[in-house]
């Protein structure tokens, strides 16, 4: 199975739309798609989400299965902090909890490290645990079971070969982290994915049923080049 994680296009954020710059990129995004062929289509409830894959839908005549828990609004209250003036923002917008997340003594923490007492006030161990407990039914109702003990997944069923779930940067930092078995702090410093980036991450069967995934391409923008949208 190979699953593409995309950020929508350029936003408007309120109302939570498309720019015509992002519908544009939607538009080349869907050609891009169309040369693949999706099996199913999943979209974050936001709308600039939803306006992104429908293009892509449209032209492989599916409509987008809505995952509420995809949301961004879910992500930023899970996954905020205070700056230094006492304003909530993005953790990757506060310098110093970006320290916090690279401090050696986090890391040692492994996957448990929201349990540090850096991160005593914030909603960082809820937001971990729910996404976790998201992507691990998400994956299942694909046919893989998440086994975070070993950091592989199991094949249970019947899994579709290629599946799209159109979201956000914020979001996509916790859902990448948690299917890949990369602890949040370690992934989000470390990686960024550009409007309409695509993420296709490859499930590689190793035999008895044992399926490790591999990130094969991350953030690809082509379709924008193609089109002539980079700036």
């Amino acid at each position: 199975m190979r699953l593409y994680f995309v950020r929508h296009g350029q936003p408007i954020y309120d109302p939570d739309s498309l720019t015509p710059l992002g519908h544009e990129q939607a538009k080349a995004l869907a050609k891009r798609f169309v040369n693949i062929g999706l099996d199913r289509v999943y979209a974050s409830a936001s709308n600039r989400a939803v306006q992104t894959s429908r293009p892509t839908c449209d032209l492989l005549q599916k409509e987008p299965i809505i995952c509420e828990w995809a949301h961004e609004a879910l992500a930023f209250d899970d996954f905020k902090a205070k700056d230094k003036d006492g304003k909530d923002q993005w953790i990757l917008e506060v310098p110093e909890m970006v320290r916090k997340l690279n401090d050696p003594e986090v890391k040692k923490l492994g996957r448990e490290w929201y349990t540090h007492p850096h991160f005593a006030d914030t909603n960082f161990e809820r937001g971990v645990k729910r996404v976790d407990a998201e992507v691990d039914a998400f994956m299942e109702s694909l046919g893989l079971r998440h086994d975070r003990e070993n950091g592989c997944y199991h094949i249970v069923g019947d899994s579709p070969n290629r599946v799209a779930l159109f979201a956000h940067y914020g979001f996509g930092m916790a859902f990448l982290s948690s299917v890949m078995d990369i602890p949040y702090n370690v992934f989000y410093p470390r990686f960024n994915i550009g409007l309409t980036g695509v993420t296709e991450i490859l499930f590689y069967h190793h035999g008895d049923g044992m399926v490790i995934p591999q990130i094969v391409q991350h953030s690809g923008d082509g379709h924008l080049y193609r089109e002539g949208l980079t700036r």
